[in-house]
C-alpha cells in the first residue's frame, strides 16, 4: 500500500510543483520559476503546461495576498526610479571578446535594462527604461492609493453620521 506522500489525487500539487509557485510568485517568470524548481528539461515548455493547469492558478491566486500584484508594481516602478546601473554599465565595457559567462550575466542585476542591440559596426547598445516615466507611474501610483485612503474615510464618516442620526432619531 501507497504512503500518502506518494498519493496524488486530481487537484493536487506535489513539492515541486508548490516550488513552482512560490518562485513564480517572486519572479512572475515561468521559465525562470520552473527552472529553479528542478524543472531541467525544456523548463520554458514546462511553465507554459503549468500555468495552463486550473489547479497551478488556483494555487497561484489562493496564495496571493490582497493587494500584492499592486505593491509588486509599485516595487518594479521604484526599481526603475531609483535602481543602480553599475551591472549594465558593467555589460557595456565589458570586454567583446571575452563576453561575460551565463553565470556572471546571471548574477547580474539588470532590470533596468529596456533593450540590447549589437550594432554591424560592433560594439553594444543598450537602451534603458526611462527613470522619469517610472517617477510619473509612481506618482500616479501613490496619488491613487491615497485617493483611495482618503475616499475610503470620507465614506466611512458619512456612514459614522447616518449611524449617528439614526440613533437620535430612535432615541426620541
Amino acid at each position: 500500500m501507497a504512503k500518502r506522500e506518494d498519493v496524488k489525487t486530481e487537484g493536487e500539487l506535489t513539492a515541486q510543483e508548490r516550488l513552482f509557485c512560490a518562485l513564480y510568485r517572486q519572479t512572475r517568470n515561468g521559465r525562470e520559476a520552473a527552472a529553479q524548481a528542478g524543472y531541467c528539461k525544456k523548463p520554458h515548455k514546462v511553465a507554459v503546461e503549468l500555468l495552463a493547469r486550473e489547479s497551478i492558478r488556483r494555487e497561484l491566486t489562493r496564495a496571493e495576498p490582497e493587494g500584492a500584484l499592486r505593491a509588486e508594481v509599485l516595487a518594479g516602478y521604484r526599481r526603475l526610479a531609483f535602481g543602480m546601473g553599475t551591472d549594465a554599465l558593467r555589460l557595456l565595457f565589458a570586454d567583446t571578446d571575452e563576453p561575460p559567462t551565463p553565470e556572471a550575466l546571471a548574477e547580474m542585476d539588470i532590470f533596468n535594462i529596456c533593450d540590447i542591440k549589437r550594432p554591424k559596426g560592433g560594439g553594444l547598445e543598450v537602451k534603458f527604461f526611462d527613470r522619469c516615466e517610472a517617477l510619473r507611474r509612481l506618482e500616479a501610483l501613490g496619488g491613487a492609493a491615497e485617493n483611495e485612503v482618503g475616499e475610503k474615510s470620507f465614506y466611512a464618516a458619512i456612514e459614522r453620521s447616518v449611524q449617528t442620526e439614526r440613533e437620535e432619531v430612535a432615541g426620541e
